[in-house]
This record gives C-alpha cells, sequence and structure tokens, in this order.
C-alpha cells in the first residue's frame, strides 16, 4: 500500500477505510472485514457516534497497534470542550493514541476553530495524537488558523471527487505542506458512470470505482472510500496496484463540473450532537 508521508514525518497509507454513515451496531463487523481485507487507514469521527464499534474492531483483530493508522475528529458542538471531546473519542475507542486527530468543520459562526486548533495543539504534544488536522477547511480557515499557529496541519480532509475536484483548495493546502484527503471520493457513487471512467475500466479491467481510486491516488491525494461488502473492499482495495498514463488522469480532470453533495463549509453550522 502507498504511503503519503505528512508534514511532520509521520507515515499514512494513502488508501483507507472510512466509516461515515456506518450503524454503530454494523461497525464492529464491518471494521473487522475491512481489517481482514487489508485495510491498516480507518477513518471515523465522534459525530458517526460508532467509534466504539471501531475500537472493538481493533481489538478483536489482534493486529499490533503500530501497523494500523486511526482517525477521529472533533465534534462540531465540542469545540468549546475540546479537550474533553478528545478524551471521550479515546475512551470509546479503547485505545491510548490515535494516528491523526481533525476538526470536523470550521463552522466559522460559532468563532471557535483556532480556539480548538490551540488545544489540538496541545494534545499533539502529548504524545496522544500523532498528528493533527482540519476537514472541510476553506482557504480563509486555513488562513485564520496559520495566523496563530505553532503546527501546520498535517491534513484537510474534504469533499473531492471528479466532479467537484477543489483544485484551488487542493493547491492552497499543499503549498502549505497540507496533504489533501479525499472523502466522498467516488461522488458517492454519481461519478462512476462518466463515459471516460467506464472506457478506462474497459481498457485497465477494472471497475470503474478502482478507476477513480487510482486516479485520486495517482493525484497524490489520500483517499478514504467505504463499503459494507468484503468483496468491493477488496476490490477498492486493489485500486492501489493499477497504474494510469498522464492522459488517463487528464481525461478523469476534464470532469469537473462544480457538483457539491456535501454541506458548504462557508456556511455549514450544525452541531453534531
Amino acid at each position: 500500500m502507498p504511503q503519503v508521508v505528512l508534514n511532520n514525518g509521520v507515515p499514512i497509507p494513502q488508501l483507507g477505510f472510512g466509516v461515515f454513515q456506518v450503524p454503530p451496531e454494523e461497525t464492529q463487523r464491518i471494521v473487522e472485514d475491512a481489517l481482514e481485507a487489508g485495510y491498516r487507514h480507518i477513518d471515523t469521527a465522534a459525530a458517526y457516534r460508532n467509534e466504539a464499534g471501531v475500537g472493538a474492531a481493533i481489538a478483536a483483530s489482534g493486529i499490533p497497534r503500530e501497523e494500523l493508522f486511526i482517525t477521529t475528529k472533533l465534534r462540531n458542538g465540542e469545540q468549546a470542550n475540546t479537550r474533553e471531546a478528545f478524551e471521550n473519542s479515546l475512551k470509546a475507542l479503547g485505545l491510548d493514541f490515535v494516528d491523526l486527530y481533525l476538526i470536523h468543520w470550521p463552522v466559522p459562526s460559532q468563532g471557535l476553530y483556532t480556539q480548538a486548533w490551540k488545544t489540538l495543539e496541545e494534545i499533539h504534544a502529548t504524545g496522544q495524537s500523532r498528528a493533527i488536522g482540519v476537514s472541510n477547511f476553506l482557504d480563509e480557515h486555513l488562513d485564520a488558523v496559520l495566523a496563530d499557529a505553532d503546527i501546520v496541519p498535517a491534513v484537510n480532509q474534504f469533499e473531492l471527487h471528479p466532479t467537484f475536484q477543489q483544485a484551488p483548495l487542493a493547491a492552497t493546502s499543499r503549498s502549505h505542506g497540507i496533504a489533501v484527503e479525499a472523502y466522498s471520493p467516488l461522488g458517492q457513487g454519481a461519478d462512476l458512470d462518466a463515459p471516460s471512467v467506464t472506457g478506462l475500466a474497459k481498457e485497465h479491467g477494472a471497475t470503474p470505482a478502482q478507476i477513480v481510486l487510482a486516479w485520486h491516488l495517482a493525484t497524490g491525494n489520500i483517499v478514504i472510500p467505504k463499503s459494507a461488502d468484503s468483496a468491493r473492499m477488496r476490490e477498492n482495495l486493489a485500486a492501489a496496484a493499477i497504474r494510469l498514463t498522464a492522459e488517463d488522469v487528464e481525461s478523469i480532470n476534464a470532469l469537473e463540473a462544480g457538483s457539491r453533495i456535501g454541506a458548504d463549509p462557508a456556511v455549514a453550522a450544525f452541531s453534531q450532537l
């Protein structure tokens, strides 16, 4: 599995497994299947309410902790109580540390995300999170954090897929040494029927999903697809072996259409509580 080395030297598997919208009661089984398939990077969040299932799967797997990369995120409504929220996530996961802790959304209307970042820096100093970063941060949010930061975020995780590439935001993030991590990497399936994707799938003897994931990897994105089906999990993981040409990549780049699926971080204000 290819890895990306973050700006503090911590390596992260470039292709991971996300558990957004995985029901809490099914999380342990699904994550156990993912670990058995070969995933070593698991992405969860307090707002998903399935951290405990992720932790139970880790414990049941018997995989040494140092072989795993675990990400969780600060719930929006807890930005004023970041330390307590982090400790609750550790407890739910049953872990002594996580590999990456993210501010889930900036929620600019609260005016708390820069304060929360300073607490993440304190958490990082304890060793309880090997790296810290942000999610759904636009340029203005990055600027506000960086203006008073002692630590540059290691990751910016945001919606990114062929029809919504956010190329300027990705470029800004990378210019600061911040790795780009894509969620909804397949456009929640909407991008898989594009003729350029299906054509490349036939050419490479792959599935459309594998082609899009290979595009992410070729572009340098960290990517966290999800699936409840063990066969699909393995198919997604196998995308790491697909090598696209520069022309292949450009043909998918051309699909950009500004097709956002999720909320706009400039105005999103849900508490997640």
